[in-house]
């Protein structure tokens, strides 16, 4: 199954037209996190469904003690809201471009050190597989292939990392986290 194609409409560029003088690594970064954005919203309703039969599968094949409605709809409330907090990171108009270079890059370092998964990896092989595809003066087409077949390659970022940390140490506390990477990456191959 492959990734049907997302439409990027590229908001944050055409409305700061300051931007236009970015490097092409950073263009194609921000349409590949649009085109996430665009599609995660686009799926919302199927992430959800999907996110309440993961939730479900994962209590029932650990053995997560006794889960009672109350417990699972808390749960499932949890991934719900970090399905919001992921929209906001990839919104296009989001806060994340409204900081300086450095102060954003510090920021990004900061919090890939402060999550319960390490994902410096999964991001520098993002940014390698990024850098490989850019090209000078993309059009607004290419760019949005391109973007594709980063979500296609790649998956939404970090989702590899959260996946493989919680596989390797399952716990309650990174249940939603889990569950939401594995919804998002089962709705971004449809």
């Amino acid at each position: 199954m492959g990734c049907k194609p997302i439409g990027v409409s590229l908001r944050w560029f055409d409305s700061n037209p300051a931007q236009s003088n970015m490097s092409e690594t950073v263009l194609l970064l921000r349409a590949y996190y649009e085109g996430l954005y665009e599609l995660l919203l686009a799926k919302k309703g199927l992430l959800a469904a999907r996110m309440g039969e993961l939730l479900r599968e994962e209590i029932a094949g650990r053995g997560f003690g006794n889960f009672d409605e109350e417990k699972y709809a808390a749960y499932l409330e949890a991934c719900a809201a970090f399905v919001e907090e992921r929209l906001e990171t990839y919104n296009p108009i989001g806060i994340q471009y409204t900081f300086d270079h450095v102060r954003a890059k510090d920021a990004i370092e900061l919090e890939l050190q402060l999550n319960w998964y390490d994902g410096r990896a999964e991001f520098k092989a993002l940014m390698e597989l990024v850098r490989q595809k850019a090209e000078a003066e993309m059009t607004e087409q290419r760019l949005k292939g391109l973007a594709d077949e980063l979500i296609r390659e790649a998956g939404a970022f970090p989702d590899k990392s959260i996946i493989s940390a919680y596989e390797a140490e399952p716990g309650l506390g990174k249940l939603p986290d889990y569950i939401v990477a594995r919804a998002i990456e089962e709705i971004i191959g449809l």
